[in-house]
């Protein structure tokens, strides 16, 4: 949604005159950092329902390379968001200003991407291009908000690897004016004053040291302060709506899509030949699914009120293309012409966001992405309306597992979108191979993907060209010097969709031959790394995904050797997953069995040492060797 690249492209806000030296940052801030956050406050004004002045000051030192990031000014404006006042200045490690913006020097340009038709939206941009470190930029800028839905929030912390020396959150409404807020990781209260028929909200923190990234830690959203301000009544683009409960913004979201529901009759008379002799509405939601993906393709329109408003079900007919909402709101008015029950979803989308819903605050601001569903008390069907190869019926990582808005006949609703667990994320292998005399091996490897496991085999097989899977194959195996040909597939839809990967791969040296002794790792494909255990663990683990794996290896050595040592059968089960291997040797031919089974959850950071040390006895079993001596 067209609020997402507006919250990207906020960058925080207005400070006093103050020394920028390097020097004056405390030790502590530059541990872990590649940047730090000098002095930084907003000043949110709220005139009314729908109007409101948001001026914006910050400065950032940046450490080193990494943070040059944080010397880029960026923001949006459009119709609804007035830009203006933009300043920014850079300074040296002794805090002397070294270079200051011109108004020339500001690119104005479509904030958009290559699937963007149509949009109001433009983005101011400016970059400070500096390798001297330590250097510090302070930006400062100024907003209409003309209509208010979204607010600004307060995320003092970038990052990680990102410090804070100084921040403030300033909002300023009349007396009158309900202003809601939600506090995550703030000490204490905001402070409030009134004065003049205003109230004043401030929220200010100092001092936070880097968070140093860990290997699965918490979401960094979940570690870092953040505070939410939003409306209770609201207006914008000539809609007004209530946000107190979830209901009340779902009835928003339907006064926005009321009248965009409308079919072309010939659109109507095509639903009604493809379903009216189908007797479930499986079928039917089969056989509609598969005619948007076959009809319309994905392109984004964000005009004014329609970075949130659908376009109407007639513009999706007759040109055959529309963003999220639009298609979503299409194959909704598709379903209910068939006499289906579906509904209009809004979901914060992509990978590690499954937890930025609050479901005691309701607010806009979880939401990026539109769904549509189809309600059901015991198997509710989910329909991903943007792509054209997706299976019926299957959501996928991007909008999985997480809470979302179902928007019903009557207002919202906070429902859960699919979880895909163990059961459903499984990968199956299956390898026969052949080593030659000198070494060489050539396996014929045949894979099963099911779940959120088969999402990389699908998008290669529908997303990239020839090239781009032979440089990924071969590129991907920790194997000695290797080819892979052969490359194909088979996909079968479903809710919970597979793909069977077929591949033949050739790698010289594989096994090692010393005098008579053949040295061979019997498991060919599937090898897990170590954890690192460098450092002392802080924060809790967490396991984001289940999955099962399961492999089997059949092995043909050359004729003439016998087993002179061979790995142990291995069998880990602890509350962390499971682990099984087991081998075979029969004539000339070795048989490995390997299963991996891995649970989502969530350990406390005394853990790590125990997980490390299951992760050190699987690295080095999956990297047994045996060892054959050839008879006289």
């Amino acid at each position: 949604m067209k609020y997402l690249l507006l919250c990207i492209l906020l960058i925080p806000t207005l400070v006093h005159s103050q020394d920028y030296k390097a020097s004056l940052i405390a030790d502590s801030l530059k541990t872990n950092a590649n940047a730090v956050m000098r002095s930084e406050e907003w000043h949110v004004s709220i005139k009314g329902i729908d109007k409101a002045v948001v001026k914006h000051k910050w400065a950032i030192t940046i450490l080193n390379e990494n943070g040059d990031n944080f010397a880029t000014y960026a923001n949006e404006y459009s119709k609804l968001f007035s830009l203006y006042d933009i300043s920014g200045k850079l300074f040296d490690a002794d805090g002397k200003q070294i270079q200051k913006i011109k108004k020339k020097d500001i690119s104005d340009v479509s904030a958009t991407d290559e699937s963007t038709l149509l949009s109001d939206s433009r983005a101011k941009y400016f970059s400070f291009h500096c390798k001297n470190y330590p250097y510090t930029v302070e930006f400062e800028d100024e907003q209409d908000y003309n209509g208010i839905y979204f607010l600004p929030r307060w995320q003092p912390v970038e990052s990680d690897l990102f410090s804070l020396q100084q921040s403030k959150f300033i909002v300023e409404t009349p007396t009158d004016y309900n202003l809601r807020y939600k506090q995550i990781n703030y000490p204490s209260k905001p402070i409030i004053t009134t004065d003049n028929n205003m109230i004043t909200y401030t929220w200010e923190l100092t001092n936070v040291p880097a968070i140093e990234d860990e290997i699965w830690q918490p979401p960094v959203d979940e570690l870092i302060t953040k505070v939410f301000v939003a409306p209770t009544k609201f207006s914008i683009g000539g809609y007004t709506g209530d946000m107190s409960t979830w209901d009340g913004l779902g009835k928003f979201q339907l006064s926005l899509n009321k009248g965009r529901t409308e079919l072309p009759e010939n659109i109507k008379q095509e639903v009604h030949k493809l379903t009216d002799k189908l007797t479930t509405k499986q079928e039917k939601v089969n056989v509609l699914y598969n005619y948007l993906q076959q009809n319309t393709r994905y392109i984004s329109i964000q005009l004014g009120i329609g970075g949130w408003q659908p376009l109407e079900a007639t513009f999706v007919g007759e040109k055959k293309f529309g963003d999220c909402k639009a298609l979503s709101n299409f194959m909704v008015s598709l379903l209910k012409e068939a006499g289906v029950n579906a509904c209009f979803v809004v979901v914060k989308s992509g990978e590690g966001n499954h937890y930025d819903l609050k479901e005691d605050f309701p607010a806009p601001y979880y939401f990026n992405h539109v769904i549509a569903c189809v309600p059901d008390k015991k198997d509710t069907i989910w329909l991903e309306c943007t792509s054209q190869t997706m299976s019926c019926g299957y959501t996928g990582s991007f909008t999985d597992n997480r809470k979302v808005l179902m928007i019903t006949d009557s207002g919202g609703v906070v429902v859960n979108s699919p979880h895909y667990t163990v059961d459903n994320n499984q990968r199956t292998t299956k390898v026969t191979a052949n080593i030659s005399e000198e070494g060489t091996l050539v396996a014929d490897v045949n894979t099963r993907y099911a779940g959120l496991l088969q999402e990389l085999p699908h998008g290669l097989c529908h997303g990239a060209t020839q090239n781009e899977r032979d440089k990924y194959y071969n590129h991907t195996y920790n194997l000695p010097t290797y080819k892979v040909e052969n490359i194909s597939y088979k996909e079968t839809k479903g809710n919970i969709p597979s793909m069977d990967e077929h591949l033949t791969i050739t790698s010289s040296g594989y096994a090692s031959i010393t005098g008579k002794r053949l040295f061979v790792e019997p498991n060919l494909l599937s090898k897990i790394d170590k954890l690192p255990t460098d450092k002392s663990r802080k924060f809790d683990i967490i396991i984001a995904e289940s999955h099962t794996t399961i492999d089997t290896f059949m092995l043909v050595i050359p004729k003439g050797y016998q087993l002179e040592s061979a790995p142990k059968n291995l069998l880990l089960n602890n509350k962390f997953g499971y682990y099984a291997v087991t081998y075979t040797t029969k004539d000339n031919t070795i048989t490995t069995i390997r299963k991996h089974i891995e649970n989502e959850n969530r350990f406390p950071a005394t853990d790590y040492s125990s997980l490390a040390r299951f992760y050190e006895e699987m690295y080095k079993a999956d990297r047994a060797k045996m060892v054959f001596v050839k008879g006289e």
